[in-house]
């Protein structure tokens, strides 16, 4: 059974953790610089997400299919879950296709370092949002 019960669930998680990210400056400063353009696609639930960093500020637009990106990530909603907890290696998932990458992976694979304050910042961002029957233990 999937974690989380509808989309709309999953969806005020995570586009409300991507706002968190893009108003933490440790983290948007290097999401910016990026330039990078990313959708997720998740699926059980179904949500997409676009998280443009091509401006002066991180901008999360929950289900905009429209925008042209330059990475679209697609993966369940689980394996996203685990992954902001720090359980989930993107290069192993990305080689058992348990996340799917199009576009430039050299490119995902170098905002790791920029992300990593993320995978402390997930728990908290759970319990502080009322979440907190998310948080894995």
């Amino acid at each position: 059974m999937a974690v989380f019960e509808n989309s709309k669930t999953f969806s005020d998680v995570i586009v409300g953790f991507f706002n968190l990210l893009g108003d933490t400056p440790q983290v948007a400063d290097k999401l910016i610089a990026s330039k990078l353009v990313i959708r997720f696609i998740y699926s059980d639930p179904d949500v997409v997400v676009v998280v443009d960093c091509s401006g002066d500020a991180v901008d999360v637009r929950p289900g905009d299919t429209e925008t042209k990106v330059i990475v679209e990530m697609s993966m369940k909603a689980d394996i996203a879950h685990k992954f902001w907890f720090g359980k989930v290696n993107l290069t192993m998932a990305l080689t058992r296709r348990q996340m799917v990458a199009k576009g430039p992976v050299p490119k995902i694979l170098k905002l790791l370092p920029a992300i990593k304050p993320s995978y402390a910042m997930y728990p908290k961002y759970l319990v502080e949002n009322g979440y907190s029957q998310y948080n894995i233990h």
